[in-house]
């Protein structure tokens, strides 16, 4: 992704129109799916899911693209500062761009 495209994203991210939010949605996917999922997807070796399915008891799901609970701020704090065995993500892995782009993703996309 280019810093220009990175830029326009952030830009229609602050502007919050709801077809800029929606912009992010295949972004986030990516981001997520090369990130994310390979704890947090669905299925058996999915060491983040099946950590929260423990936690939580299966409600809400572990799988992070289920869930109707979670909100940007929980996500961004997560993915910034970790939590239990889950590392935290550097800026210069996932940027803010990029981190918007998931959040927007894992609650808007249902």
């Amino acid at each position: 992704m280019s810093s220009q495209s990175i830029g326009v994203l952030a830009l229609g991210l602050v502007m919050g129109s709801p077809a800029a939010a929606q912009d992010q949605v295949p972004i986030g996917r990516s981001v997520y799916e090369h990130y994310c999922s390979p704890c947090h997807a669905s299925g058996p070796g999915h060491p983040g899911t099946q950590a929260l399915d423990a936690l939580y008891n299966g409600d809400p799901s572990g799988v992070l693209e289920l869930r109707h609970d979670l909100t940007p701020e929980l996500i961004t704090t997560t993915v910034r500062q970790g939590r239990s065995v889950m590392p935290s993500f550097r800026k210069t892995e996932i940027d803010d761009a990029q981190l918007q782009a998931v959040a927007i993703y894992l609650t808007e996309h249902k």
